[in-house]
């Protein structure tokens, strides 16, 4: 008896030994890093219009809890600094959305503290100049959903007054809009968006009072349907998320941050090869939903946001390709 009791012991031993270091290496070998940028200049948002052009990102409008904003602003990479820029001459505003196309940028309709809006202008890096263009054909709305595939811009889904699901394609070429048919998901507002080689991928938000999971890809002709946003994370739970943001790095897709239930600080990564998500290290700054992302060749940042009523001016960088690292 005394000699069967001792090799179990011995046994467990073993396999909890083992147990243990499997785990730390699995941890010490997880891509995704987040790195602490240079603080906004501005002032603390959330709701704010981002893009890229080149290797200058730029973020516009939003709001701080007391007023609606209407400055612009430009972050250089290469130094880590932040440039303040023209004043976007619209209203000033939150929740619209932006793109860029052929090295200019676009932002259109949103919310003001009283109006839904639908107007669209056009930002030159190269003037530092905006200049209206043709309101977006839609209803005004806010919490919508924009992107740029093609040569083409793209704005749908939003709410002016209830959830929506019409998508409207925009040509810079003839200062046109354009209503496009095909998209079968669920109506929504505060969905998020990524683009992979021209193609565009949607999901998330909420309609109806609930987070919706279908996921959609559009190549500029054809929305297809994709695998529902399910049962991807560690505690099988399902992907829920709506005021998330959506970026893309490498032929990979990224939701991060927003609400899940509660404040997230989940992020996920999708592979488009194989229509499969897993999740990625957290993001590290505070939990929170309303934040911006905007994306180089190799690298994304996360910023601005909200918490309850406390509105973020923190950046982060996250790069896929360095391993997870807490104390940098």
């Amino acid at each position: 008896m005394n000699r069967i009791k001792k090799s179990g012991f011995l046994l467990l031993i073993l396999t909890t030994s083992f147990f243990f270091s499997c785990s730390g290496d699995e941890e010490s070998d997880e891509y995704g890093n987040w790195v602490e940028s240079s603080t906004f200049d501005g002032n603390s948002r959330g709701n704010a219009v981002t893009f890229t052009i080149g290797n200058k990102g730029y973020l516009i409008t939003g709001y701080n809890g007391d007023d609606y904003l209407a400055d612009t602003w430009e972050y250089n990479l290469e130094g880590d600094y932040w440039v303040q820029k023209a004043t976007f001459p619209g209203v000033a505003r939150s929740g619209a959305v932006g793109f860029a196309i052929n090295g200019k940028g676009y932002i259109g309709t949103g919310y003001d503290g009283n109006d839904k809006l639908k107007d669209f202008w056009e930002y030159n890096p190269e003037t530092d100049e905006w200049t209206q263009k043709t309101d977006f054909a839609g209803t005004a709305r806010y919490g919508a959903i924009g992107f740029s595939i093609n040569g083409v811009g793209y704005i749908g889904t939003g709410y002016d007054g209830s959830e929506q699901k019409d998508f409207w394609k925009y040509d810079p070429s003839n200062n046109t809009w354009e209503q496009i048919f095909g998209f079968s998901g669920e109506k929504r507002q505060n969905g998020a968006v990524f683009v992979i080689d021209e193609i565009a991928y949607l999901g998330t938000g909420i309609h109806n009072g609930s987070n919706e999971l279908d996921f959609y890809s559009f190549d500029g002709n054809q929305w297809t349907k994709l695998q529902d946003l399910e049962d991807y994370n560690d505690d099988d739970d399902d992907l829920y998320l709506s005021s998330g943001v959506g970026f893309s790095i490498n032929g990979k897709g990224y939701f991060a941050t927003g609400i899940s239930g509660s404040l997230t600080s989940k992020c996920w990564v999708y592979e488009p090869l194989t229509d499969t998500w897993d999740e990625v290290p957290d993001f590290e700054g505070t939990p929170r939903q309303d934040a911006s992302a905007f994306t180089f060749e190799n690298t994304a940042f996360v910023l601005m946001g909200r918490s309850s009523s406390y509105y973020f001016d923190d950046v982060w960088e996250f790069k896929p390709d360095e391993l997870e690292d807490d104390d940098d």
